[in-house]
């Protein structure tokens, strides 16, 4: 799938022309990031077109997943209880590679992993998970950013599965020296504030061996 994001470049930077993004998972500044580069080696077999190998004109861009937004977390009454959870999702790892040479627009192929998971609250049997894509000036400002849909089916009692998305972006450049270092790319799930909140927290649940709830939320 290949997405051609509409930056206006100028002085060999980028500067946003769209109006400012306020995002969940960025309020309070744009939080810790998971770099993606360290996904499994078994995740590294090549999924698309490999792109050439002939030299860039410079780096490729940075390709993180947002620390705030790497899990999806469904709680049916907002209580941090596992009996509470419905579904949810973790942005596992993600691969890249990008091209360009002269005057060319950067071309990133993106390969991203999804491990998602089915609580006791979810209902039905199938659930269509939204992430993002966003395309930022480094340590800047949004200059892009794009939604995506990743409808998923769980096999009959099933309660977690794996998923890939093939991404594509093309990242517009002002002239030939304009380099890749200047943007950084950045991946996360549609979030609330709440679950923002709790993936800042690092919460996750887990069996109290010694409590007298076998659902208690904890920090580790």
């Amino acid at each position: 799938m290949r997405r051609v994001f509409p930056l206006f470049l100028a002085a060999g930077l980028a500067f946003a022309a769209l109006p400012s993004v306020a995002v969940a998972q960025s309020q309070g500044g744009r939080g810790e990031t998971a770099d993606g580069q360290q996904a499994d080696q078994r995740d590294r077999q090549p999924r698309i077109a490999p792109l050439s190998r002939r030299a860039n004109a410079g780096p490729c861009p940075t390709v993180r997943i947002l620390y705030d937004a790497a899990r999806y977390v469904e709680l049916a009454d907002g209580r941090p209880r596992a009996a509470s959870v419905g579904w949810t999702g973790e942005i596992e790892g993600v691969t890249s590679e990008c091209t360009y040479r002269n005057d060319d627009p950067i071309t990133i192929d993106m390969n991203l992993l999804f491990r998602l998971g089915k609580g006791p609250a979810a209902q039905g049997e199938g659930r269509t998970y939204r992430y993002w894509v966003a395309v930022t000036a480094r340590d800047r400002a949004v200059l892009a950013k794009e939604y995506f849909d990743l409808p998923v089916t769980f096999a009959e009692g099933a309660d977690r599965m794996e998923a890939r998305e093939l991404q594509q972006i093309v990242i517009p450049r002002a002239t030939a020296t304009t380099s890749g270092e200047n943007f950084e790319v950045l991946i996360g799930f549609d979030v609330t504030p709440a679950m923002a909140e709790f993936n800042r927290g690092g919460s996750r649940f887990c069996v109290d061996a010694v409590g007298a709830d076998p659902g208690t939320c904890v920090r580790r």
